[in-house]
This record gives structure tokens, C-alpha cells and sequence, in this order.
């Protein structure tokens, strides 16, 4: 197989790829100097006395991103995970651009926050880390195996107080905040502190529902399984069946979350670190991971349908941004217009705080783009709506 940019900093993409981006309009000079990318890490607030401890537990100077705050530049070679300061929850591995897509949602104190793709957990991480001590954050994902690394997650940065995760198609997900507060009668079931330890007869539920996914599509299962929640993120005192009741739209208008985040699935392909494990996964595998053109059209449909879901679940006067780590208009712009051509009560925003972003504005006015030659960061794209009580002017 031809490759193009041998040597330097930059990855040896092969020409299949390059003509992939190409064909969207991406040039490949985007990822000339990709292997020179720093590392970001996220510190966990509070621990800023304990920076120079740090330093020298990863054997690393903690370069401060001057434009994010508690994000720090590490070389693209430090690894954190075998470290003490990662094991003790002081810092995590998160991009400075996906950092950034947190920060457009403008988290406050007391707001009720979902995460419709929320694994593998270090964005959920800096909203329950904004949220302080009130409000909620609600973790969404399909895979079982990666909400459970998010879970894991939550738990290690002591984050989980407010925190609720459910296995659900996010696409059709319909449970709203102020569900878990309903009054319930006596003789229902209502959920106790979580533990870990689940009851015999528990477990032999989990088992029944468990069976009964392996043996159906996702898409035919009606109700998300909840697998974990804090003391403080309502669940606690709430009867089952109100727990997943499915709201109506006018609940959803008056009582959904004040923030939604929808960071979709999507092609990788501006995803540094996720690009580089080709050269270990072989380059042949990538023509199904990411050149597929069905599988384009197949995400296409899942991100606007993802879209579209998480902006029905936000209240009105709510902010939801959208985002993907594609470089491609196809998965960004193109899902943007088609959403905004369907709702009309949608309506795109300015990104306030990315004026002071190393980033450029996307084919759509108000959006945004981060790519490893303008930004240094993975790139990412970043659109951020807001829902009206009345249509938009068109």
C-alpha cells in the first residue's frame, strides 16, 4: 500500500485514506505534525497544591492550556495510567478540544445535565466536577462495557454523589430529571442506597433482562437498565416504575434537562490517538472502521437521530451542544442543516467562550472546528443550540 507523509512528525496515511479526506474536503496537511500533539490532562479541582508532586510522580512538566481552565499539556509519551497521581484521582486524560465542548454547555450549579454518549466517562467526569454539589448529571450509552469503564470512572474521582448511568439506546432514551422525585405510594418498590452487593433476587433480574437482550436487538428493548446511582442524584426513595416512566413532551418542555450534551459516535477520523492505533491495528483494517461509505450513511442517521433525541429531552430555554471527533462536513455541518431544516424551534448559538479558542469557525455560521494544525488538540467539531418556546425566524 502507497503512503503519503513519511518521516517527521506526521503519520504514514495511506492513500485510501487521504482520499477519503479528500473527498470531504479535509486536507491530509492537518495531520503533518500529529505525532508532536501533546497529552492533556484534566486536574481534578482541589488538587492544585499538588502539582509539583505530580510533576514528579509522571516525571513531566504540567504546561498550564491558558485558554481551558484545570487542562494541562503533558508530551505526547507520558503515559498516566500506571501512575499514582492517575490512581489516586488526581488527574485524568481528557483532549483540551472535548474539554471545550464541555465547557460551550455553560454547566451551573443545580443543573440537571445529560450525557447521551456518555462512555467511556471523562467528559461525564468534568460535568459532575462543574456541578459541584447540586443538580444531576445522567450518563447514557449502548455499551454495556464501556458505561461500566465510565462507572468505574465516577467512582475512582469521587464524582458519583449526583450521578445516575443507564444502558439505553440513546436514540430513544426518554427519562427526564425530575422523574426520579415523584412521591410514591406505599407497597411499591423504591430503589435503596446503591450498593455494589446486589440481593439474590436482584441478581436473578438482572439475569432475566440480560437474557432476554442477548436474545433481541437493542432497539427492541423498552427499558434501560440502570446500573448505577448516587445518594444525592434522586434515585434514591424512588419507586421503579417512576424511575422509568417516559415523560411527555409537555413534562419534557417544562421539567428536561437544563444542559444535554450529545458527543456522537462518528468516524474517528480526527481523533489523533485514535488514527495512531492503526499503525498497530494494521492500516488494512481501516477501510471498514472508517472508510465505508454504508457505514457513513448508517452513522449519518445515527448522529441526527441522536441529535435529534437529545434536543427533545432538553427543557425550553435549555443549551444543548453537539459534537464529533470527524473532520468530515458529512457528520457535522450536513447533520446541523438537516436537524435544523426539521426543528423549528431549534436554533444555533455563538460559542461565547471560543473567542479566546485556538480553533476556526465551521462551514455553518456559530459553529466551531479544532483540528491538529490550527488547535495542537485532536479535532473535534462543536455546534451549540438552544430550544425555543416558539418557531424560529427563519
Amino acid at each position: 500500500m502507497d503512503e503519503e507523509f513519511h518521516g517527521g512528525d506526521s503519520l504514514p496515511l495511506p492513500d485510501a485514506f487521504v482520499d477519503f479526506l479528500t473527498q470531504n474536503s479535509v486536507s491530509p496537511t492537518v495531520y503533518a505534525a500529529s505525532r508532536s500533539i501533546p497529552r492533556y490532562v484534566r486536574l481534578k479541582p482541589g488538587c492544585e497544591t499538588s502539582i509539583d508532586e505530580i510533576e514528579a510522580e509522571i516525571k513531566a512538566n504540567l504546561k498550564e492550556v491558558n485558554w481551558l481552565p484545570d487542562f494541562y499539556e503533558i508530551p505526547p509519551d507520558i503515559r498516566i495510567s500506571s501512575t499514582k497521581p492517575y490512581k489516586e484521582g488526581k488527574i485524568y486524560g481528557i483532549d483540551a478540544a472535548s474539554g471545550a465542548a464541555v465547557l460551550a454547555l455553560n454547566v451551573s450549579p443545580g443543573d440537571h445535565v445529560l450525557d447521551l454518549c456518555a462512555a467511556p466517562g471523562a467528559k461525564l467526569c468534568m460535568i459532575a466536577d462543574l456541578l459541584g454539589c447540586s443538580g444531576s448529571v445522567t450518563g447514557v450509552d449502548v455499551a454495556r462495557h464501556r458505561l461500566a469503564a465510565t462507572k468505574t470512572m465516577i467512582q475512582k474521582y469521587a464524582l458519583g454523589d449526583r450521578c445516575r448511568l443507564f444502558i439505553a439506546d440513546g436514540t430513544k432514551f426518554s427519562i427526564i430529571p425530575s422523574a426520579c422525585g415523584t412521591v410514591v405510594k406505599e407497597n411499591l418498590e423504591v430503589y435503596k442506597e446503591w450498593t455494589p452487593q446486589k440481593t439474590w433476587k436482584e441478581r436473578k433480574r438482572l439475569a432475566k433482562m440480560r437474557e432476554k437482550k442477548n436474545s433481541e436487538t437493542f432497539s427492541g428493548i423498552e427499558d434501560p437498565e440502570l446500573i448505577f446511582y448516587g445518594r444525592n442524584s434522586g434515585i434514591v426513595g424512588a419507586s421503579k416504575s417512576s424511575v422509568q416512566r417516559k415523560a411527555n413532551e409537555l413534562e419534557i418542555l417544562q421539567l428536561g434537562y437544563d444542559k444535554v450534551l450529545v458527543d456522537a459516535e462518528c468516524t474517528h477520523d480526527g481523533s489523533i490517538k485514535h488514527i495512531q492505533k492503526f499503525e498497530q491495528w494494521g492500516w488494512t483494517t481501516l477501510p471498514h472502521r472508517v472508510l465505508d461509505a454504508k457505514r457513513t450513511d448508517e452513522l449519518f442517521t445515527l448522529q441526527l437521530n441522536l441529535l435529534t433525541n437529545g434536543f427533545r429531552l432538553l427543557k425550553a430555554g435549555g443549551s444543548l451542544v453537539y459534537s464529533t471527533c470527524s473532520l468530515t462536513a458529512a457528520q457535522n455541518e450536513d447533520v446541523v442543516e438537516r436537524f435544523l431544516s426539521q426543528h423549528h424551534t431549534a436554533m444555533l448559538v455563538e460559542i461565547e467562550e471560543s473567542v479566546k479558542w485556538p480553533c476556526r469557525e465551521g462551514r455553518v455560521a456559530k459553529t466551531t472546528r479544532f483540528d491538529p494544525a490550527t488547535s495542537n488538540t485532536s479535532g473535534l467539531f462543536v455546534a451549540k443550540f438552544t430550544k425555543l418556546t416558539t418557531a424560529a425566524e427563519p
